[in-house]
């Protein structure tokens, strides 16, 4: 541990977690970034395929088509399928697992905590059943039916769950999918070798995948766990570095899928667990959140001020968590859990555990859960986590950061909580968009990346210039999590937004930035888009909102972006996906897509610029509107 790898790190938009990660004695990916800096430009433009033995093939001007005969156009988007794909099965694994434990809660008669989410969810399905445990196995059925139907046959919730103007566009565009497990295997099967070669129907098909992926992975996933952990509400939070404790057992979340661990959560907080934590030396159990999963947990955090400590970090911030000693176990149950923690959890001696076989780790323990043998399994690991304490207490230095952060970032809105805080109706912000005090609403979403000017750099840069256009912006996903430790969503960052906003945030007390939670609360940003819509009585591209994802990274923000292109919203990326090799599908994607289905692809990677873009496109929705 002697060698200081910071000469090398990246930018962070969070300048005290940039001093620390160049101050540490291990390596991070803020490291990794300088020797990865030069890029595989053929794999940047997507015209690489890898999907035969003849390959690689790559297109050039001399050779314009691969040995196969497919084209350029052929290639980037079979890429850019095989991607959405594989971040629609992402999402849809996540929604298939949180249904799966609904059920399982509904047969065993388990706790429901929100039963305001289950009246809902029962009223938009059409659910005849009185009983609250019937009603639930009745929801969780439905969820799980339909992802399980035959990609021919229409979901039968989509068109319950869908804005109606929206509906009629997709029938009309022939976009509505079936089930959502069987829309995955086809798109997939359809970018093999030698099958689709008709680059606008592999286009149409992200659209399916989007929708199925926005309507279920994202907003069921959202609604289910309302039903099991409790409904958003709004409070002020702690979040960064500080929350880590050192006089508890502390247990790193990273993932997205809640209700994974929540009979663990609970047994953190018996008397006879902590009885356990006392006798090693800690004075109990803490959580502490990091990447989508703890984002969710501090979106609900009001139900557990017991166990949960505060949300750290997003995606890569999660190495330096674990860099300050403070944590003796990490709980993983899906992607965003970096490979690059495992040496540092070695090096620590922190207990890695996997909660789900799709997200095992190379060197940590895997116990699935199941909901049938949860019991058991929790004191398995209370136990190993017990261990782990013990043995690295005193002899892992400590390097804890009390400073980074702050103790007041507004959380816990989603669309009920909001509509709630306005008065039970959303006229009073129907009001403030045609007044003119807030002259449009930006989604800042998604994930976090070390590329697009370092560590949250351009989602932090553009969320302030779109606050000073008096735009205010709903973030979700891990971007949220650089935000919030930048300070942008407590109530003193109004003193950056635009007169008019300043002026309404003071006035209500809130902050300029609105934190949704997770990446699946992209969801929850549709439904608030929905209900204005509807409210107003226009379709959702006419409405001034615009939806930024400035520094995407997986491929689950690929789907994510074709739910946004088949709302019909602009959708602004910092980065170009893999596409520049085919004119057409830049075409189609920046252009073509308005006349489908009014959205389209902004790419700008300056914040100022991509500022000025997005609230242009305001400006015309509002003069549109004759507001």
């Amino acid at each position: 541990m002697n060698q200081c790898y910071g000469c090398n790190t990246c930018k962070s938009a969070d300048k005290p977690l940039e001093s620390f990660i160049a101050g540490l004695p291990l390596e991070t990916s803020h490291h990794r970034v300088e020797s990865q800096s030069v890029k595989c430009g053929f794999g940047q433009k997507g015209v690489c395929c890898r999907l035969c033995s003849n390959g690689p093939c790559r297109i050039t001007p001399n050779a314009p088509r691969g040995i196969c005969g497919a084209t350029a156009d052929v290639i980037v988007t079979r890429n850019f399928l095989r991607a959405v794909a594989c971040g629609s099965a992402c999402y849809i694994h996540i929604v298939e697992k949180t249904a799966w434990n609904l059920k399982n809660t509904a047969l065993n008669k388990g706790e429901i905590k929100g039963k305001n989410a289950l009246a809902l969810l029962v009223e938009e399905f059409g659910i005849e059943e009185t009983e609250m445990y019937a009603q639930a196995l009745a929801v969780a059925d439905k969820v799980l039916g339909d992802l399980y139907k035959p990609v021919w046959e229409e979901m039968e919730l989509v068109e319950k769950m869908a804005y109606a103007p929206r509906y009629k566009k997709w029938k009309e565009l022939g976009i509505v999918p079936g089930g959502s497990k069987s829309e995955v295997f086809d798109g997939v099967v359809k970018c093999s070798t030698n099958l689709s070669s008709d680059p606008v129907d592999m286009l149409m098909t992200c659209l399916r995948l989007g929708i199925s992926t926005g309507l279920y992975g994202l907003t069921l996933t959202n609604l289910l766990n309302d039903v099991m952990l409790g409904e958003p509400e709004i409070r002020m939070a702690p979040v960064g570095l500080r929350v880590i404790d050192p006089d508890y057992i502390n247990i790193m979340i990273t993932g997205h899928q809640h209700s994974l661990f929540t009979h663990i959560q609970t047994r953190l907080t018996d008397p006879d667990v902590v009885a356990k934590a006392e006798a090693a030396g800690a004075k109990g159990f803490k959580l502490v959140g990091c990447t989508c999963v703890g984002q969710d947990l501090q979106l609900r955090g009001a139900h557990y001020t017991d166990i949960f400590d505060g949300h750290a970090g997003n995606n890569y911030t999660s190495e330096a968590v674990l860099a300050t000693g403070g944590i003796d176990a990490v709980l993983s149950e899906f992607n965003c859990t970096l490979p690059g923690i495992e040496p540092i959890c070695d090096e620590l001696k922190i207990k890695q555990i996997c909660l789900d076989l799709v997200a095992k780790k190379a060197n940590a323990e895997s116990i699935e859960y199941s909901y049938e043998q949860r019991e058991a399994q929790t004191e398995v690991i209370i136990d190993k986590i017990i261990a782990a304490y013990k043995e690295r207490r005193g002899v892992v230095p400590m390097n804890l950061q009390p400073e980074h952060g702050n103790d007041h970032t507004l959380t816990g809105v989603s669309e009920g909580s909001l509509k709630s805080f306005l008065g039970g109706q959303w006229k009073p912000l129907i009001d403030l968009l045609v007044s003119g005090k807030i002259k449009g609403v930006a989604g800042v979403v998604g994930c976090s990346n070390l590329t697009a000017g370092g560590h949250d750099v351009l989602s932090v840069e553009l969320t302030k210039e779109l606050i000073k256009r008096d735009i205010i912006v709903l973030s979700a996903g891990c971007s949220s999590g650089g935000i919030e430790n930048c300070g942008l969503m407590t109530p003193e960052a109004a003193d950056l937004a635009g007169d008019s906003l300043k002026e309404v945030c003071k006035s209500l007390g809130i902050a300029p930035v609105l934190n949704f939670g997770p990446c699946l609360a992209i969801g929850r940003l549709e439904m608030v888009a929905t209900q204005l819509a509807k409210e107003i009585g226009v379709d959702l591209p006419q409405l001034p909102l615009v939806l930024s994802a400035p520094q995407w990274l997986e491929e689950q923000a690929l789907a994510d972006g074709c739910f946004g292109l088949a709302l019909g919203l602009p959708l602004h990326l910092g980065q170009q996906p893999f596409i520049a090799g085919s004119d057409l599908v830049v075409n189609v994607l920046t252009e073509g897509m308005k006349e489908l289905t009014g959205g389209q692809v902004i790419v700008e990677i300056d914040p100022v610029k991509a500022a000025d873009k997005l609230a242009a496109i305001i400006d015309e929705k509002r003069a549109a509107l004759n507001i």
